[in-house]
This record gives C-alpha cells, structure tokens and sequence, in this order.
C-alpha cells in the first residue's frame, strides 16, 4: 500500500528519531572506547537498546507499508489487515525492551557515580521496577491471545483476553515507567550538588546528567491515548500510541548517551579559558612539596614551599571519596615520578583508597 496520511508520518517521525538516536551512541562508543577506553556495561546495554530501536523501526516501515495508520475500511484483502497487525504486535513487544533496557543503561551510569548508600538504593529500585514491569507487560502483550497469532489473524479458533485488562496494565507499566525516568532525572541532581566544583560546572553538569528525564514527557503524552486498545478502528486509532512509543525510546537513548560525550565537546572546543591554569583557593599542590622530614616543617618558611611551574599537566583536580581502609605510597601523577629525587617525594599514609576511573560525564 502506499505510503500516505499517517502512514507516512509514522515512517519518517520513527526513522528521524532513529537517526538521532543511532548517531548520539555511534559518538558514545567512540568517546568510550576509543578515547577513554572505559567500555562498560552500560555502554553494552546502550548499544543493545540501539539494536533494539533499529528493529523497532524496520517494523514500523514494514507497517506502514502494510496500512498501520490507515482506517479498516482502507484494507483491500485480509492479507494486507494480518501483516499490519502483525508488524503492529511485534513494535510493541521490541518497544517494552528497548525502553527498560535504555533506564538500566543510564541508572547503571549513575550507579558508578553514586557515592551514598541511599542513592545506590534508589538505582538499584529504578532497575529492579523496570525489569519487572517490562516483563509483565511484556508477558501480557504477547499472550494476550491463544494462539498468539490470533492476535494479528482476528478468524479461526482460539480468544483472546478482555482489552479492559490490557488497558489497565499499560496504564501501570506507563505510570511506573514516567516514575523511573523521573528518579532518573531527579538522581543527578543530589549528585552534581555534592561535587567540590564552581556552581557553573554543577548546573552544566546537573542539566546533562538530568536529561534522562525528558524521556518521561514521552510517556506521560502516552497515558491519554491508551484507551485506544479496545477501539474497532486500531490501526488508525492506535496511531498517537505508536509515535510517542518512538519518540520514547528515541529521547531516553539519545538522552542517555548525550551525557557521554563530554570529552568529546571538550576535545573538538577545548577547555574554557577561564579554567585553564586556574587553582583552587586555599590549596597548595602536592608536587610542591619539596622534602620530606620527620620534624614538622615550618608553615611560614618559604624553603619548604615552591611555586609549581607552568605545566599544562598539574591543572588536575583529584577528588577521592572512598570507605574502604588502605594506603597509598606513590605519587598520584605519574608524570612527576622521574622529577623527584631521592629523599624528595611525597609520602601519604592514610585510611583511603584511591580508584582511577575515565567517566565520560
């Protein structure tokens, strides 16, 4: 059937949020593992939610192609009626896991950043919800029907479940779902706040880890038009509940992997000049530290303080947050290891543990 009506806006609102999507992880994959090296889970789970909205999409061309979109009086043959509900069905059943799998990816990201025992808590309630309420609604999709193709088919043997009961369990899934993108939204904010950084790198950061939450709004516009599962016309009624599925997905992968390109920015823009150089007030480099003694040095004489030289590589802030009891006994950059001669180095013994990790947030 030609593409025409809402049939051609399905096609091209699914291929252009598609297309976003699939360049924001393309960038994410090259930030993670080419220029960090730091591919983790939730980069393998991203580009499996990627895999997933491509697919979704396919079926959505396929549909359109075959009249999802189109009014039941529309259909010349019961073929044509069979192949759109079936490519229909299938969207759905590839759209509850494409979206579930896209909430753990970011709250597995956040989880590697979280640092309190009850933000830990929260991510791992986010995860556990959406894994459970994808399954049951996806379970519900497809056995809704015996046979499962009597879905697609409507003739011969076989029944199906009363819609009531679908509609009420999309509205849960869609509640809990908007709730999950929200504490994912909302989880960024707690931790941007406690950073030891200027209040303008806290709002940069807090808005980027925070756009998890648009995807929400996608599923909030989806709630209204739910009771459309149990209109005569589904093909065309179900239309608006098709389009907010894409754009859900699309936002909450483009949003996830939008947060991972941030060396990426910086690379292509560069540093801000007013951060290049700059030193914390109150703080002395460790490097200028130039004997060690066992007698306490003296605060005020300037033979046991030196100016650090101009060198790109000492605008480092480190920041250590640990609980567990260990210590360290090496220099934490390894460029100035060759400079410190013996007898002149920085010893720190402490109940701390320091972990390098290159986060692309």
């Amino acid at each position: 059937m030609p593409l025409e009506g809402r049939s051609e806006v399905l096609v091209a609102v699914s291929v252009v949020v598609m297309a976003i999507s699939l360049l924001t992880v393309s960038f994410r994959c090259f930030v993670r593992w080419r220029m960090l090296k730091a591919f983790g889970w939730d980069d393998t789970l991203m580009v499996l939610a990627m895999v997933l909205d491509i697919v979704l999409t396919a079926c959505a061309i396929a549909g359109a192609k075959d009249g999802v979109g189109r009014h039941l009086s529309n259909f010349h043959s019961f073929d044509d009626f069979h192949h759109a509900m079936l490519w229909w069905w299938l969207g759905q059943c590839i759209y509850i896991w494409a979206s579930g799998i896209a909430k753990i990816s970011i709250a597995l990201a956040l989880l590697r950043l979280s640092v309190h025992t009850y933000q830990r808590i929260t991510l791992w309630i986010v995860m556990g919800a959406s894994i459970c309420i994808s399954l049951v609604f996806w379970f519900f999709m497809l056995f809704q029907c015996h046979p499962v193709s009597k879905f697609w088919e409507r003739t011969g043997p076989g029944n199906c479940m009363n819609t009531d009961t679908l509609i009420r369990v999309a509205y849960v899934y869609s509640g809990i779902c908007a709730v999950c993108d929200f504490a994912l939204g909302l989880l960024p904010i707690d931790l941007v706040r406690q950073l030891q950084t200027t209040l303008k790198t806290k709002i940069a950061l807090g808005a980027t880890l925070s756009l998890g939450c648009v995807a929400s709004t996608a599923v909030i516009l989806r709630i209204p038009c739910l009771h459309y599962y149990e209109d005569i016309d589904f093909l065309y009624s179900t239309f608006s509940i098709d389009i907010w599925s894409f754009v859900e997905v699309g936002l909450g992968i483009t949003a996830g992997s939008l947060v991972t390109l941030r060396p990426l920015f910086r690379a292509v823009l560069g540093d801000p000049p007013d951060r290049k150089g700059k030193k914390s007030r109150g703080s002395m480099p460790l490097t200028s530290f130039t004997e060690y003694t066992r007698t306490r040095p003296d605060p005020e004489d300037a033979a046991v303080w030196q100016s650090p030289q101009p060198d790109a590589t000492r605008n480092i802030t480190t920041t250590v947050v640990s609980a567990f009891r260990a210590s360290l006994n090496s220099p934490l950059t390894p460029t100035f290891a060759a400079e410190f001669k013996k007898g002149r180095s920085v010893r720190i013994k402490r109940s701390f543990h320091v972990t390098e990790e290159h986060v692309g947030y």
